[in-house]
């Protein structure tokens, strides 16, 4: 390894188990030299393993929901004390639609849901770095990246309302990360990164099909956990002191496709199919 983020501190957001990107992260900062500290909700640290990661890295977990504000004054609080010193980074990577695990339709939605969803996914973003800025915990040149996907500027129907709340998301990167680099010199960006086969991005209706679907329209091909782990340390090292306030993609060039020879390829070899059906089909004729 290379040792880009010797010596730096950070906090992670969101490492449920060894599929979630925000895992890969970990294990990628360790390897260059860093340390932090792991957070997620209480129930996801009940459901998820994120203990053995805790092992691996070296790492404590303080438990917080990031829709309370007193458990991330608290997580930030304990953060510092644990770290012996400022942060130097922070990864938030927290999603999670009510809608799209009860199965309501983006046109019919649950709206306490749709609430509940925006509160944790998106808001959360916000409410982050609030805490952050007004405590002034993170050192100049430090770097705050969130993950994100393409369907915040593009239709992805059944995205449902996560769609909504990334677009969020981005937003906030860019007008809090315009004050935080201001009055900090901190950078903030958001990651779009292509569908990646998570815990969280399973409950997504026809999710493998987006999956699918981008690997063929991709010229590079899907980007995988580890390699958004990768360009993730990147951010967070010294060499992209310059990259702020962008939504920035990670995706095998998917977001300046309109079309590839395999997608065309595919359709026209289905077309070809029915044509044949429809050619090899009786005509009936009526009988006088």
């Amino acid at each position: 390894m290379h040792n880009l983020l010797k010596g730096k501190r950070g906090i992670i957001f969101g490492a449920l188990d060894s599929k979630s990107i925000a895992w890969k992260v970990a294990e990628r900062a360790h390897e260059e030299g860093a340390t932090f500290v792991l957070t997620n909700a209480p129930v996801a640290l009940r459901l998820g393993t994120i203990s053995e990661l805790a092992e691996k890295t070296g790492s404590q977990v303080v438990p917080a929901d990031a829709t309370s504000m007193m458990d991330l004054e608290n997580l930030i609080d304990k953060s510092v004390e644990i770290l012996g010193g400022k942060i130097d980074f922070v990864l938030h990577s927290i999603g999670m639609s009510v809608n799209v695990r009860r199965g309501n339709h983006y046109t019919n939605q649950d709206y306490n849901f749709t609430k509940t969803g925006f509160d944790v996914s998106a808001l959360s973003f916000h409410r982050v770095m609030s805490m952050l800025y007004k405590k002034d915990v993170m050192n100049e040149w430090g770097s705050i990246v969130a993950l994100s996907y393409m369907a915040a500027q593009r239709v992805f129907p059944d995205y449902n309302d996560m769609a909504d709340n990334k677009a969020y998301l981005e937003s906030v990167a860019r007008s809090f990360g315009y004050f935080f680099g201001r009055d900090k010199k901190v950078r903030a960006n958001t990651i779009s990164q292509s569908p990646t086969p998570t815990t969280a991005g399973s409950g997504v209706k026809g999710f493998d099909g987006f999956i699918a679907y981008a690997e063929k329209m991709s010229p590079l091909g899907n980007a995988t956990a580890l390699e958004c782990a990768d360009y993730t340390i990147s951010m967070f090292s010294d060499l992209t002191r310059k990259v702020t306030l962008q939504n920035l993609f990670h995706d095998g060039g998917f977001s300046n496709m309109g079309v590839s020879t395999a997608i065309m390829e595919d359709f026209m070899e289905d077309l070809q199919q029915k044509e044949e059906v429809v050619i090899e089909k009786p005509i009936m004729k009526d009988k006088k």
